[in-house]
């Protein structure tokens, strides 16, 4: 071990200068998970922030904690046979990784997209990790899903993956064990069937064994926003600690699913201009500010393209045909897609633009060069791990609520996301401060989740 410093370390977009002991862990886990590429990031993120904690805490190495916590406890893989329309029979490939279970049962969601494979689960659940245990709620970290894409598919079709993957995946689940939720793909159709199958196999009404549930069946007023929500929460703490807000300020956000959709409309609740938005089909860009129930007519009912969006709209708000939503100055930038969507010459175009603040929507959706263009710039910058954990915040309150058979109110829920993204945000700039990075709130995040979840895993032993 080095001897113990203030300096925090690069954050995820700096090469990690490691010293002898980490170097040797991040070497063992490039050895064992070849060409994991996102896992690799994830973990290089954290490694590159750590080094004073593990110096200040000897017996994190003695207990190899980072090792352990760089290991999954559990990672299921398994095929998915079902049918379409036709009879036709197709087999996909289903995962759920059980990172980490410390601090209370494996909590994460499922994503049915073509890109799914074992790197991404691993980078995800390793990162949900860190993130669950910021919200200060008592859940461990997993990850799921499968390369399917609902996309296109008809409900029964989507009905009939959905029992074939819960056919399997049951067994490893519960509400003490392992909670789902949703993600990319799965949104409450799919959850309805899966939830569905899982009370048929079991014969039980075990409502918080899922989360992101409709409304009528054991869900939770603000799940569906609090990802959005919460990220411009974070933005709004961040732009306070630096004097200023959201006032005047132009906003851009790529994305325009459900996450995208909750953080434009809380961004502008909160006083910002929300200027432009993306999709798979490019970008659109409204001077006046976006109309978010003419967005969310498009994309959520309609499920058109955003040239539809413009189309509609007019008055001089345009569709850009595969372009990049970054190419629109701002002040806030909101990156709420996928990961590494936001490349470091997205980067310093936003910088040489004004940008002030950036926050991730999604996860890891800037590249490890585009973390670094914002921070060398002086750009406050949210690290997913804090600033989307809103979603998994309200998930844990909707586990709250399904096993005291509650239901609250709407203003009752946000009023708690408010407090938890508040709470983030002073753990992470708190804890970058006494590490010596003030404002430096990636090392803050990275810092404070791995504490919270070490200590756990010191308390119970070899586990």
């Amino acid at each position: 071990m080095r001897t113990p410093t203030t300096e925090a370390g690069p954050a995820r977009g700096q090469t990690p200068r490691l010293d002898g002991k980490l170097e040797t862990i991040r070497a063992t886990l490039l050895r064992r998970n070849p060409g994991e590429e996102e896992f690799h990031q994830a973990v290089d993120d954290v490694l590159a922030t750590v080094g004073p904690v593990a110096a200040r805490r000897p017996e994190y190495a003695e207990a190899k904690l980072l090792e352990r916590i760089c290991e999954p406890e559990r990672q299921i893989i398994f095929r998915v046979p079902w049918t379409d329309d036709r009879g036709e029979v197709h087999i996909n490939r289903g995962y759920r990784v059980e990172f980490n279970s410390a601090l209370g049962p494996y909590k994460g969601g499922l994503r049915f997209d073509r890109s799914v494979n074992a790197s991404i689960m691993k980078f995800l659940g390793f990162e949900q990790v860190f993130k669950n245990a910021l919200t200060g709620m008592p859940i461990g970290g997993a990850k799921g899903g499968a390369d399917f894409d609902p996309k296109g598919r008809s409900d029964g079709e989507v009905m009939r993956f959905c029992q074939s993957f819960m056919t399997e995946l049951h067994r490893h689940l519960g509400e003490h064990t392992d909670v789902p939720a949703g993600d990319i793909g799965v949104g409450q159709r799919e959850l309805g069937y899966l939830f569905g199958q899982y009370k048929r196999i079991t014969n039980r009404y075990e409502s918080g064994v899922l989360t992101g549930k409709g409304l009528a069946w054991g869900g939770a007023r603000v799940r569906r926003e609090a990802t959005g929500y919460g990220c411009a929460y974070f933005v709004a703490e961040m732009l306070a600690a630096r004097g200023t807000s959201f006032d005047g300020r132009d906003v851009v956000v790529s994305g325009a699913g459900n996450v995208a959709l909750s953080a434009i409309e809380k961004a502008q609740q909160l006083g910002g201009h929300v200027i432009a938005c993306s999709d798979t089909s490019g970008y659109v860009h409204d001077p006046r500010g976006l109309d978010v129930e003419l967005l969310t007519q498009v994309k959520e009912v309609e499920r058109a393209d955003l040239a539809e969006y413009a189309r509609r709209r007019g008055d001089g708000a345009r569709h850009v045909a595969g372009g990049s939503a970054w190419a629109v100055p701002c002040h806030v930038a909101l990156p709420c897609a996928t990961q590494n969507e936001l490349s470091g010459a997205d980067a310093r175009r936003l910088v040489q633009g004004g940008v002030v603040a950036v926050a991730e929507g999604a996860n890891m959706p800037c590249t490890p060069d585009a973390v670094r263009a914002f921070r060398d710039a002086g750009v406050a910058f949210g690290p997913g791990k804090a600033a989307n954990a809103g979603g998994v915040a309200t998930s844990a309150l909707e586990m709250q609520q399904n096993a005291s058979r509650d239901s609250w109110t709407f203003e009752h829920t946000e009023r708690r996301l408010v407090e938890i993204m508040r709470d983030i945000h002073a753990a992470c700039r708190d804890t970058a401060a006494e590490y010596g990075a003030p404002g430096d709130y990636a090392a803050g995040a990275n810092i404070a989740g791995f504490v919270r979840v070490a200590d756990a895993m010191l308390a119970l032993g070899l586990i």
